[in-house]
C-alpha cells in the first residue's frame, strides 16, 4: 500500500488539479506525502522499540487508512494536502516496521532472502502505482486512487492482528519528545528544499535558502540534544557502529541512483522518444523487474553462505556501469536499448539495497533493532529525495527557455546521469567500506504457530 501509494497519484495529478483548482499547489500533493513519510519515519522505529512493533505498526495502517478515506472525499486541493500528509503519517510506520518485524522473527542469516521478497513487492508496487493511477483516471475516477487503499488496509490489519505472534515487552521509557520535534523538523526542511527547489529550479531564492539554513540549525541542535537525552529518538552509540554508520551511507547514494532511473528514463521516452505515459510505464518494466531479481538472487546467496558484503561491492559497480550507458542516451538511442541500459542499472541497485539494509539489520543490537532499520530505510528515502533534486536541476540547467522538443531533451538528459555518476562512485567506495560480520544464526523471537495449531507426527 505504502509503495503504490507513493507513485500513484503522479498520474492522476493533473485530473486531481483540474477538478479541485489550485495547480500552484498541485506537486504538494506528493510533497506532504513524502514530507510526513520522512518526519515520522524515525519515531515510529524508536516507538516500537518501546511499545512492540506489532500493535504500533497496526495504528500506523489505520493512519494510513484514514487518510486514504479523507484523501478520496477531499472537497479541495487545501483539504487534500492535510489529508495526504496523514497518509503520509501512515506510510511511515509502514514501511519501516514491516522491516523491523521481519528482523524479529528471521535470524540473520536467513533474513537477506526475506528482504529481498519485501524489496522484490516494493519495485513491483513502485511499478504497478503509475499504471494503476492512469487506469483510475480513465475509467473511474482520480477518487479510486486513495479508495483503493481501504479493503487492502483492512485485509492488512486482521492478518497482522489474527496471524503475527510476536511477545509484548514492556521497556520503562521516556520518550524524546524535544529530540523528535528536533529531527523531524529539520527532516521536513530538507525535503522541503529538495522539493521546491528541483520544481523552480531556483535554488539560490531567499525561500530556498532561508529553509536549508533552518534544516541545518535544527539538525545541529539535534545532535547537541541527543548526546544529553536520557533516552534519545536516535541513540548516536547506533552512528558509532561502523556498520550501521556505513550502510546508512549506502543507501543514501543507492536511493539516489534507484531515483536517476525510476524518474528520468521516462522523460527519455516521453519527451524525446514521444510514446505514451502509459508506454513508458511499460518500459520500466525491465528496470523494476530487475532490480527486484536482483534482490531475491543476492538474499539467497547471502543465506546461502553468510557473506553479505560482496553483494554491495559488485551491485555498486554494476551501478556505476549502468549510469555511464544512460549517459550516452541521445536522439537516435532506440528505446529498447533505453531498457537495457536501464536494467543494468537495476541490477546493481537491487545487488546493494536489501543487503545493506541486511547488515544494519544484523549489526544493530536487538534494542536498537527498529530505530536502526528505521535509520537505513530514511537514509534511502532522502537519498532518492535529494538525487531527484540533484538530477533536474542538472536537467532543467541544459533546457533552454521557450517551446521545448525532442531535440532539446536528447541533448540535456545526458546531464543527469553526468550528475548521477559520481554519486554512483561514492556508492562504490562506501561499499567496500563495509564491513563483514558474522550474521546471527537465531531470531529475537522464535516465530511459531498457535497452541491450538494440528502438530503433524515426525515422518
Amino acid at each position: 500500500m505504502s509503495a503504490v501509494d507513493a507513485t500513484i497519484v503522479s498520474t492522476a495529478l493533473p485530473t486531481i488539479s483540474d477538478e479541485l483548482g489550485d495547480e500552484a499547489l498541485r506537486s504538494w500533493v506528493i510533497t506532504s506525502y513524502l514530507l510526513a513519510t520522512v518526519a515520522t519515519m524515525p519515531l515510529y522505529g524508536k516507538i516500537g522499540d518501546l511499545y512492540g512493533r506489532k500493535r504500533v505498526f497496526l495504528v500506523a495502517v489505520a493512519i494510513f487508512a484514514i487518510g486514504s478515506m479523507l484523501s478520496g472525499a477531499a472537497g479541495s486541493m487545501e483539504q487534500l494536502l492535510v489529508f495526504r500528509a496523514i497518509q503520509g503519517m501512515g506510510s511511515g510506520g509502514i514501511g519501516a516496521l514491516s522491516m523491523a518485524i521481519v528482523a524479529d522473527i528471521v535470524p540473520a542469516r536467513q533474513l537477506g532472502r526475506w528482504l529481498g521478497y519485501q524489496g522484490a513487492v516494493y519495485a513491483a508496487a513502485s511499478l504497478v502505482g503509475p499504471l494503476a493511477g492512469g487506469l483510475f483516471v480513465d475509467n473511474l475516477t482520480w477518487r479510486w486512487a486513495f479508495y483503493v487503499n481501504l479493503p487492502f488496509a483492512l485485509l492488512s490489519l486482521l492478518i497482522v492482528w489474527s496471524a503475527l505472534h510476536v511477545p509484548y515487552e514492556r521497556i520503562p521509557h521516556a520518550l524524546d519528545y524535544p529530540g523528535a520535534a528536533l529531527i523531524t523538523s529539520a527532516l521536513a526542511c530538507l525535503v522541503v528544499v529538495a522539493s521546491v527547489g528541483s520544481d523552480s529550479n531556483d535554488w539560490t531564492s531567499p525561500v530556498v535558502i532561508g529553509v536549508a539554513i533552518a534544516a541545518v540549525v535544527l539538525g545541529a541542535l539535534f545532535v547537541w540534544w541527543e548526546r544529553r537525552a536520557p533516552e534519545p529518538v536516535l541513540p548516536l552509540r547506533l552512528l558509532g557502529v561502523r556498520v550501521v554508520r556505513v550502510a546508512s551511507g549506502i543507501n543514501l547514494t543507492a536511493g539516489a541512483s534507484f531515483a536517476a532511473g525510476i524518474y528520468f528514463i521516462p522523460v527519455f521516452v516521453q519527451q524525446v522518444a514521444g510514446y505514451s505515459p502509459t508506454t513508458s510505464g511499460f518500459l520500466l518494466v525491465p528496470f523494476m523487474f530487475t532490480t527486484a531479481f536482483a534482490t531475491l538472487i543476492a538474499g539467497r546467496a547471502v543465506e546461502r553462505t553468510g557473506h553479505y558484503r560482496i553483494w554491495p561491492i559488485v551491485g555498486s559497480i554494476i551501478a556505476v556501469v549502468g549510469t555511464v550507458l544512460l549517459a550516452t542516451l541521445g536522439l537516435d538511442t532506440p528505446v529498447w536499448l533505453v531498457a537495457v541500459f536501464g536494467s543494468v542499472l537495476g541490477i546493481g541497485i537491487g545487488f546493494v539495497m536489501q543487503t545493506s539494509l541486511l547488515a544494519v539489520q544484523n549489526g544493530a543490537e536487538q534494542r536498537d533493532l527498529g530505530v536502526a532499520t528505521s535509520t537505513a530505510l530514511l537514509s534511502r528515502m532522502l537519498g532518492s529525495t535529494l538525487g531527484v533534486a540533484l538530477c533536474s536541476a542538472a536537467l532543467q540547467s541544459q533546457l533552454p527557455s521557450g517551446r521545448l522538443g525532442a531535440v532539446d531533451y536528447a541533448d540535456a538528459l545526458p546531464y543527469v546521469y553526468y550528475a548521477a555518476l559520481p554519486v554512483a562512485l561514492a556508492l562504490v567506495v562506501l561499499a567496500l567500506r563495509l564491513p563483514q560480520l558474522r550474521l546471527r544464526e537465531d531470531a529475537r523471537y522464535d516465530f511459531e504457530p498457535p497452541t491450538d495449531a494440528p502438530v503433524l507426527p515426525p515422518s
